[in-house]
């Protein structure tokens, strides 16, 4: 048996997503009995909890009981039902928009016109366009445009599996890997006291190849399914509604097309100048999705009675997804009630001490990808770690820069593959797709991205990365 069968079974053994994450509820619940609780102190710096350097001291420790492990799952909904919310009001959306056709008619006349000869190239430009779109809009921003791509895909001959490759993949990878995140790139330079955004031309190289990486392998995907339908990993999932209905020769836009789409587009707009311009978050998203909707309804001529079968499929369609964000966020709680987090924060800082240079760069992304799992925000984990791994690293002999960039790849390429991480379980359940099937689709791109992340945290060490 060679090694491609064996991981192809390891694939294939893959429990459902809410076994995975059942699972790891009771490891972080048993966590809690072994791991020290501890605590670092923390002060407030202009408006934000910043970590206070060797500040770290063990606390009483306080193990969560079996009572209190199923509290943490209401309380789980609680602490994200924002994203909860949006994830509704996407399916709501993209529900109304495929009744009114006009995005189902425009991916349609699009293939027409361009041929299905070139639909290779068209999954290449639209992984780097929902990439872009992760580099410089954000995350969560873009939860209402991820159905889109599974339109896209269907009618190229892909599966869902595709299109959750094309855009939650290139998005994730985007955002994680942006030489412009604010988040934690802009976090990191303000806790380094570096130019912001500085460096950015490493940043950005490593961010363009990844997305090659995955507009590549989302190619390779396409042409093995097509090739070979039986291996498509997206069998059996619920594509009603999303499939073109006629063939490609027959679409054409209407003029009410036309305004609907002006309509979700001028609403897509408004979405990008609030988040840049006006600070808005998800609760402010989840308004404008409403708001499109609506307009949606009226500018479609839709009746109300439809209009409200729409709204009532939408969140039977999302409801899944939704509950899977709600209940990976009681891991989240688990850890706070267990007081861990900063314990592994600091384990993991004290292991990184002694190691040889090149060695201590890769072991610091390992660790705060090890970090990511139980601290998923990538502000909060980066207010939570690199306070302490700053002077860690220069410690060790590396310059802030590459420490920052270590944080950002630990951070970025495992967001991948985090189920503890809201804003994935949203956009995948926009894309019916279920965590187990997407873990099979994804894990070797992770790999790969991994791969190349690290051989530029070499680089950044051998130039001294400034």
């Amino acid at each position: 048996m060679n090694n491609q069968q064996l991981l192809s079974k390891w694939y294939e053994r893959l429990p459902h997503a809410l076994v995975l994450l059942s699972g790891i509820i009771l490891l972080v619940t048993a966590m809690t009995y072994v791991v020290p609780a501890g605590k670092y102190e923390r002060a407030v710096v202009e408006g934000r909890n910043i970590i206070v350097p060797d500040s770290y001291q063990t606390i009483s420790s306080t193990p969560v009981g079996l009572l209190d492990m199923f509290k943490a799952i209401p309380l789980g909904f609680k602490t994200a039902v924002e994203i909860v919310f949006i994830v509704l009001v996407g399916g709501i959306m993209f529900s109304v928009l495929e009744a009114s056709k006009a995005i189902e008619n425009s991916i349609g006349t699009l293939i027409k016109h361009l041929g299905l000869k070139h639909k290779y190239l068209i999954v290449v430009l639209m992984t780097f366009a929902y990439g872009g779109l992760g580099v410089a809009v954000g995350y969560e921003n873009n939860i209402g445009i991820v159905p889109i791509a599974a339109v896209l895909s269907l009618a190229l001959g892909g599966d869902l599996i595709l299109a959750a490759g094309i855009s939650v993949g290139a998005i994730t990878i985007g955002f994680g890997l942006s030489p412009i995140n604010p988040y934690t790139v802009g976090t990191g330079h303000k806790i380094a006291e570096l130019p912001l955004f500085s460096g950015a031309l490493l940043r950005s190289l490593l961010c363009f190849s990844a997305l090659t990486v995955m507009a590549y392998f989302n190619v390779h995907y396409l042409k093995r399914i097509t090739q070979y339908p039986e291996k498509s990993l997206g069998l059996g999932l619920n594509q009603q509604g999303i499939e073109l209905a006629q063939p490609i020769e027959e679409y054409r836009m209407t003029s009410n097309n036309w305004l609907v789409l002006t309509v979700f587009l001028f609403g897509i707009a408004t979405v990008i100048y609030g988040v840049f311009q006006l600070d808005w978050y998800i609760n402010d998203l989840s308004a404008v999705f409403l708001m499109i909707t609506l307009a949606v309804g009226i500018a479609s001529r839709m009746k109300t009675a439809i209009f409200t079968d729409m709204v009532l499929k939408g969140i039977s369609v999302a409801a899944p997804g939704a509950f899977m964000v709600g209940y990976a966020s009681a891991i989240k709680v688990l850890m706070e009630m267990g007081n861990i987090s900063d314990t592994i924060s600091y384990q993991l800082a004290q292991w990184l001490q002694g190691l040889p240079l090149y060695a201590a760069a890769i072991s610091m992304s390992v660790a705060q990808s090890a970090i990511n799992f139980f601290i998923p925000s990538g502000s909060g984990q980066a207010l939570a770690t690199l306070p302490v791994m700053i002077p860690l690293g220069e410690l060790l002999g590396l310059t802030r820069q590459t420490t920052i960039l270590a944080f950002q790849i630990g951070d970025g390429v495992t967001n991948l593959i985090n189920p503890t991480l809201g804003g994935l379980i949203a956009m995948l359940s926009l894309c019916r797709v279920p965590l187990d099937r997407w873990l099979r689709f994804i894990a070797p791109v992770v790999v790969l991205i991994l791969g190349l992340a690290w051989l530029t945290l070499i680089i950044a060490v051998a130039i001294g990365y400034q």
